[in-house]
């Protein structure tokens, strides 16, 4: 069974784009939601983060970076496994 990936954006964000085509390139399907205005949900992602930036990724619960760390765990073979991609 394939991981649940969430992934928070916003409209303008290249990086957002990047972390979208990379899971797409995967086959990989996921949740997203904008965050572009939404005070409270930004609020609640750096509590949960502690990071101020988007994408902020979830794989199956877990905060995992944003573009530059599932770029980063995809090059060193990992995200793949966190995919659960066969």
């Amino acid at each position: 069974m394939a991981a649940e990936v969430k992934i928070y954006t916003t409209p303008y964000c290249g990086y957002c784009h990047a972390a979208k085509r990379l899971l797409d390139h995967k086959g990989i399907n996921y949740d997203e939601t904008n965050v572009m205005g939404d005070r409270a949900k930004r609020s609640w992602l750096v509590q949960v983060t502690g990071r101020t930036t988007v994408p902020q990724i979830f794989i199956d619960g877990v905060a995992v970076g944003g573009f530059d760390d599932i770029n980063a765990l995809d090059r060193q073979g990992k995200l793949d496994e966190m995919l659960k991609i066969s």
